[in-house]
């Protein structure tokens, strides 16, 4: 079976759990909660999260109703942990690097570059190694519950020219965020940040020579593709960024164990269907011809990964927490020889 199977049939696997509970009875039926949801997406979501809520609503007897709110609808997409922490929402599925100034941990959370090169080293940091309880404690302090992480897809380099090597870099300009650029910057490659909805244009004009924003799924969504078509596997960060499903501490201690735990196995589906739609997505795309894979000799990953610690050094010196966090993700990389 290939990945790509496996994630299906993980996916259908979960998708039973709710419905099997709501089938054998074990739910009473406590008084109804609703609950107001913002997401980072936009329609291309909404199938997601209407199983979601079908999931709540099914495995509750119709107790646990949400209504899910598209990014940016009620708050902007990078105030809702403030707003679910208000209770000004009751949950929301959101980014931690929009609120790195908030939370010591924020960074790490969504995906710090050399954190993991696979789905299952990401869950192995989170729940073997213990990263997500720590994200846990620090979201509590400010008054929210984490319900879990939310892992996306690859996060790959994309240029108009061939790259065989980090050296090939060094004579182009790339976008990419702050920390991915600290890194870059280490080997002499220039760089530039830009959001998404300009980089068609940047690529186009040639303002930039190529972009690290995502997978293939995102490139031809911004149709990048028609101006960039050279895909480098970077082999840097693979879930290459994760959200975080979050609810109001206050809301989530006042809901019954029962619904508590249907929470949790509703929220662990949707995380595993989401990835598997962008993994699913990529991989639909990746057949379509309209790119021209490669990827970075197994030497220029690894000094991208060693790299990349110096950024989690400088992560480590803000807490204790934050120290621990980063000596998790270290034994990880040395348990998979990437450093």
């Amino acid at each position: 079976m290939n990945r790509r199977d496996l994630i299906k049939a993980a996916a259908a696997g979960m998708a039973a759990v709710p419905l099997a509970m709501a089938a054998g009875s074990a739910v009473a039926a406590p008084g109804t909660v609703r609950l107001r949801m913002q997401t980072l997406y936009g329609t291309e979501t909404d199938a997601l999260y209407k199983a979601f809520a079908g999931d709540l609503k099914t495995g509750s007897s119709n107790t646990l109703k949400i209504t899910r709110f598209r990014g940016g609808e009620l708050v902007p997409n990078d105030q809702m942990l403030d707003a679910v922490g208000k209770g000004t929402l009751d949950m929301c599925q959101g980014y931690g690097g929009y609120w790195a100034g908030q939370l010591d941990i924020a960074k790490i959370e969504s995906g710090i570059p050399g954190a993991w090169t696979s789905f299952d080293e990401a869950m192995y940091v989170h729940e073997a190694k213990g990263l997500g309880e720590l994200i846990r404690q620090a979201y509590e302090e400010k008054g929210v519950h984490y319900l879990g992480p939310v892992f996306g897809g690859p996060y790959d380099l994309l240029t108009k020219k061939p790259v065989k090597s980090l050296a090939d870099l060094k004579n182009m300009k790339i976008r990419a965020t702050a920390t991915v650029a600290a890194i870059l910057q280490k080997f002499d490659i220039p760089t530039v940040y830009l959001p998404s909805q300009e980089l068609y244009i940047a690529l186009s004009t040639g303002a930039i020579d190529g972009v690290i924003y995502g997978g293939s799924l995102e490139y031809k969504a911004l149709k990048l593709h028609e101006t960039a078509k050279h895909y480098t596997n970077l082999n840097m960060i693979n879930p290459g960024y994760a959200d975080g499903m979050l609810i109001n501490k206050k809301k989530w201690d006042s809901m019954t164990p029962e619904h508590q735990k249907i929470m949790e196995l509703a929220v662990a589906k949707h995380a595993t269907e989401m990835h598997a739609w962008n993994v699913n997505g990529c991989l639909d795309v990746n057949g379509e011809g309209i790119f021209e894979f490669a990827s970075l000799p197994a030497e220029d990953s690894k000094a991208l990964t060693t790299a990349a610690m110096d950024v989690w050094k400088e992560e480590a010196a803000k807490s204790e927490r934050n120290a621990k966090a980063v000596t998790a993700l270290t034994d990880a990389a040395k348990a998979t020889g990437r450093v």
